[in-house]
């Protein structure tokens, strides 16, 4: 879609196949001339082209992702790759596989995706990676695991793209005992706070990153005022978050505290089942 600066209206351009299932996420590259998507149900990942005017070019990749599934009986049937981030580089692309317990490494060279050195990261049995992000300085990366409900840090050798575990942490309160699984995460421009959701105890968990370590300790899990925030973001500005609830077709802000901490719930909008949020350049 085209953009309309003056009223924000969206005009259809085209559309392309992306040859798989279910795609659920997609990240353009630094250069803007391609476009990943992770096919969730496919198992594949898609690379298309980007022209010059904005129109995607049909497929030119598409990257199965396979390998030896985990012991949940329902959600771990088959691979399920759910997001793909390119390193702040550019160099690289990871991509966590709920299904595989896995988290892939791929380097990105002439709009084609090759498998890194090593080319995954086991995470723990049944934990089921959904979900990243990479601090803005440090060689680190945060995966959200979605079955077990944890936060997996990560240090990243931007040379080879390999990804080493070095901390776990529950994204749910000690006291909480009911079934819930995570979804979301970000982090803050400036590295010191990352955020990730609860789909079940329905909150927003906050975490803060030890200045010398980047490691994170719990500090507290916010209701959404709703149920199943799926997705969340910050204001580009990050003195807002905005939380998604899929459930209860409601968007809801709150402010950000200068330590990273969300204050003053505000109930912004109805919207139906809204899984995804982005704001304009």
């Amino acid at each position: 879609f085209r953009v309309d600066r003056a009223g924000g209206r969206l005009h259809f351009v085209n559309q392309q196949s992306t040859e798989g299932r279910n795609p659920v996420h997609l990240a353009i590259d630094p250069s803007g001339r391609f476009l990943v998507v992770t096919n969730h149900i496919g198992a594949s990942l898609a690379v298309l082209p980007i022209a010059a005017d904005g129109a995607l070019e049909p497929l030119v990749q598409l990257e199965p992702i396979t390998g030896p599934v985990g012991p949940h009986r329902i959600e771990q049937q088959q691979a399920k790759p759910h997001f793909n981030l390119f390193d702040p580089s550019g160099r690289f692309v990871i991509v966590p596989d709920k299904g595989l317990d896995r988290v892939f490494s791929y380097r990105f060279e002439g709009g084609r995706l090759l498998s890194a050195e090593p080319p995954f990261v086991a995470a723990r049995e049944g934990a089921g990676p959904r979900s990243a992000v990479f601090h803005p300085s440090r060689p680190l990366a945060y995966v959200v695991n979605e079955l077990d409900s944890t936060l997996t840090t990560y240090g990243f050798d931007a040379g080879t793209g390999a990804l080493t575990p070095l901390h776990l942490i529950p994204t749910l309160p000690p006291t909480f005992t009911g079934n819930s699984r995570a979804a979301g995460i970000a982090i803050d421009a400036d590295g010191g706070t990352v955020y990730a959701s609860n789909r079940g105890h329905d909150s927003v968990a906050v975490f803060r990153l030890e200045p010398d370590s980047g490691l994170p300790t719990f500090v507290e899990a916010v209701p959404t005022l709703g149920r199943t925030p799926r997705f969340f973001t910050l204001a580009p500005d990050g003195r807002l978050l905005y939380a998604l609830n899929e459930d209860s077709d409601s968007i809801v802000a709150f402010d950000v505290g200068d330590d990273g901490t969300l204050h003053t719930p505000r109930q912004v909008a109805a919207c139906g089942s809204p899984v995804c949020l982005v704001f304009s350049d």
